[in-house]
């Protein structure tokens, strides 16, 4: 068994306060609110919630605040990965001591051109420097925001070395033919899709379902999907899923959802992002608006 729920994930955002720091009550208010609406799970302080826009002291914070929270611990994975080992060991350290073992780990992403087994060693060092058996770590591939890419291969030495720790991945290349190799020549590590565009797909191939930036929008749906993916009707309703994530795909993804997020909440502490982010022209900003409106994302996250 592992410490990680299956189904649609939301890779949740970051509401700031007006002087740019976290607004925690709006934060834990909206995972909340995802869980109740279906979410398998929530990841927390990843890309989605610009977690390397804040400092490791911020995310302490947040770390902080998740542990009060009362989410099930295999319905919460929590963003460590940082360019220096010390600020990944202290994140990860910290959601252990909060109580909740999922890590969502990036590679150190400044240096390019690495080669597998200087990634390797960059993993095993933050994992042996921690030295605790709890721990679950999902390894973060998102090769256009890191450079670096972590192939199969990789994956198998990782989760050879360190059994029953590295339990999975995070696949956010874009690359459906790398999720499905991956989920072939691994069976039983955890690939998720990091697209809800390979839920339906990643299921039937037998991987545990998918995480997603635009399921803070869209969670119904997605959870709705991952309940009930073997009934004739899941080709129809991953093709209407996947329109949606297309129309949202069409501008910046955080400043989009984050314009959603504030006109559906009133809460203005949704509309603001962190440098070096800004938010969508107004002629691009209502035309998102309108199109979400006639999608029912509004309302769908009105209603919650």
């Amino acid at each position: 068994m592992t410490d990680f729920a299956q189904g649609a994930w939301t890779a949740s955002l970051t509401p700031l306060n007006a002087d740019l720091s976290i607004d925690l009550e709006a934060y834990l208010e909206h995972l909340r609110w995802l869980l109740d609406a279906g979410s398998a799970g929530v990841a927390a302080l990843g890309t989605t919630g610009e977690a390397n826009s804040f400092s490791v002291a911020e995310r302490l914070e947040v770390i902080g605040a998740l542990a009060k929270s009362g989410a099930p611990r295999e319905r919460l994975v929590i963003g460590v990965g940082c360019c220096a080992a010390p600020d990944t060991i202290t994140l990860t350290r910290a959601v252990l001591d909060a109580g909740y073992s999922n890590v969502l780990m990036l590679p150190p992403f400044y240096y390019k051109n690495v080669s597998d087994e200087g990634i390797y060693r960059a993993y095993a060092h933050v994992i042996e420097s921690v030295g605790d058996a709890c721990l679950r770590v999902l390894v973060y591939d998102f090769p256009q925001m890191t450079g670096v890419k972590i192939g199969a291969a990789l994956l198998a030495r990782l989760a050879s070395a360190f059994k029953g720790i590295v339990i999975g991945v995070k696949n956010s290349s874009g690359d459906w033919a790398a999720i499905e190799t991956t989920i072939a020549e691994l069976p039983g590590f955890l690939v998720f899709a990091g697209s809800e565009r390979f839920l339906l797909t990643t299921l039937r191939a037998g991987g545990p379902g998918c995480i997603s930036a635009t399921a803070n929008v869209t969670v119904r749906a997605l959870a709705a999907l991952a309940q009930d993916w073997q009934t004739p009707d899941a080709e129809a309703r991953q093709a209407a899923i996947t329109n949606t994530r297309l129309m949202l795909e069409q501008l910046p993804a955080i400043p989009a959802l984050k314009e959603i997020m504030a006109l559906a909440t009133g809460r203005p502490s949704w509309r603001r992002l962190r440098p070096p982010l800004v938010n969508l022209a107004q002629d691009d900003a209502a035309r998102l608006l309108a199109q979400a409106h006639e999608a029912g994302l509004i309302e769908a996250v009105r209603c919650a």
